[in-house]
């Protein structure tokens, strides 16, 4: 349906066209990441009477395992990553 199409769009978006977006940043500027969708999507399939597991969740998220995924896009935090994501925390826990 609608929602699913613009779903699939997003994570389009979030892992074919700005794969140079890091969860981190995600997380600091919007509250949730790539690893966020995945936790849902999980959680909805569970709602809806489906077994899944973290992994599986987050594959259908990212669209290959997310090892694979770490070692393709995935950058070391910078220091300055790591404290505004500490600040973001501290303020919408």
């Amino acid at each position: 349906m609608i929602e699913a199409a613009a779903f699939r769009r997003l994570l389009q978006h979030l892992n074919h066209d700005r794969t140079n977006v890091q969860n981190i940043d995600l997380m600091i500027l919007a509250g949730f990441c790539r690893n966020c969708l995945g936790d849902w999507y999980r959680e909805a399939a569970e709602a809806q009477g489906h077994t899944m597991s973290k992994d599986q969740a987050r594959e259908a998220v990212y669209g290959m395992p997310f090892a694979q995924w770490k070692q393709q896009h995935q950058k070391d935090a910078t220091p300055e990553q790591l404290e505004a994501f500490a600040a973001a925390q501290r303020k919408h826990g």
